[in-house]
């Protein structure tokens, strides 16, 4: 069956969020060099622009402590809900194709997620392309996880409850994590939750063709981000940075895996779930109609992005109630 050639029409609270994004006049990052590409506008100033037009609030959702630290040379935010503990633990990665974004702009997912699993969420700031190639992200993420996994104790988390997460980049990084866990043959995290990942270096699946002009995310900033990221076009076939180049997935975690349909990444996402699926891997997928890449942390204006960490926090409560 041939893709469609015309993208999904976004819902009204989705529209309302990439109108702003629009008037707020980024440059395009395919463009820019990844200095500049940082300064740009993004959804979450699309989002706090929007709150303001409504006149609400634009303080972010409130946790019981937040504290930046640093674990293994590389900074992390730590987000504690209210109880005493010890609490699971999340570890979790940001988006921004490896490049782009940090810790800040994914706040409000961290903030959610918290509050709604229930659990301590470890947001993790590792070095970004192309000042630092693959395999620096991936290598920051998994000594960062593997820090925790021995020493949870120490900051109030529970050892034996130790997830990973991410979106976007961040969503591979967690998977990877996973991969070179059971690679190394580490101490493995206990779930994944996998939103919008990026899995496979390869612009012609269904998705891309359909949404090659979408916001905020489009074919051409994907390729951007791929350039930056690896050293050599040898990297695209290195599972560590395209997962569905792996030759298996068996020995993964179970996994929790949330899709957007006006998204480039939306049927790399779908072929994993499948891929992890034929490993005997447990996976709950679910597609978000009406909404782009970036949706899940806007939680502030977006139904849809309530439904999804309500979803996503759901199957982590449970994985960490075994």
């Amino acid at each position: 069956m041939s893709p469609k050639m015309t993208m999904a029409m976004p819902d009204a609270q989705m529209k309302a969020v990439l109108d702003q994004l629009t008037m707020l006049k980024g440059k395009p990052i395919p463009k820019l060099s990844a200095t500049e590409a940082r300064k740009q506008p993004g959804p979450t100033d699309a989002v706090k622009a929007l709150l303001k037009k409504q006149g609400k609030s634009t303080e972010p959702e409130v946790v019981a402590k937040v504290e930046d630290k640093t674990i293994e040379s590389v900074p992390v935010r730590v987000y504690t809900p209210s109880g005493k503990g010890p609490f699971p633990v999340l570890v979790y990665f940001h988006g921004g194709g490896w490049v782009i974004a940090n810790i800040d702009a994914y706040d409000s997912s961290a903030r959610a997620l918290a509050n709604a699993a229930k659990c301590m969420v470890v947001s993790v700031g590792y070095r970004e392309a192309p000042e630092y190639k693959f395999p620096a992200a991936p290598e920051d993420s998994y000594k960062v996880t593997q820090w925790i996994m021995k020493n949870a104790k120490s900051m109030n988390g529970d050892p034996k409850h130790i997830a990973v997460g991410g979106e976007s980049a961040g969503g591979n990084l967690a998977t990877v994590v996973s991969m070179m866990s059971r690679d190394r043959k580490a101490k493995m995290p206990i779930y994944q939750l996998l939103v919008y990942p990026v899995t496979d270096h390869n612009f012609s699946r269904p998705s891309y063709i359909e949404n090659a002009m979408a916001k905020p995310l489009n074919k051409a900033m994907m390729s951007w981000f791929w350039n930056n990221y690896l050293k050599s076009p040898a990297d695209e076939m290195n599972p560590y940075a395209s997962p569905m180049k792996a030759k298996s997935l068996k020995g993964l975690p179970p996994a929790t895996i949330i899709g957007a349909e006006i998204d480039p990444l939306r049927s790399e996402g779908m072929a994993y779930s499948d891929r992890l699926k034929k490993a005997g891997i447990a996976v709950n997928y679910k597609l978000y109609k009406g909404v782009t890449h970036e949706f899940f942390g806007m939680t502030a204006v977006l139904d849809k992005s309530k439904d999804a960490i309500k979803f996503a926090a759901t199957d982590l409560k449970k994985a960490f109630s075994k």
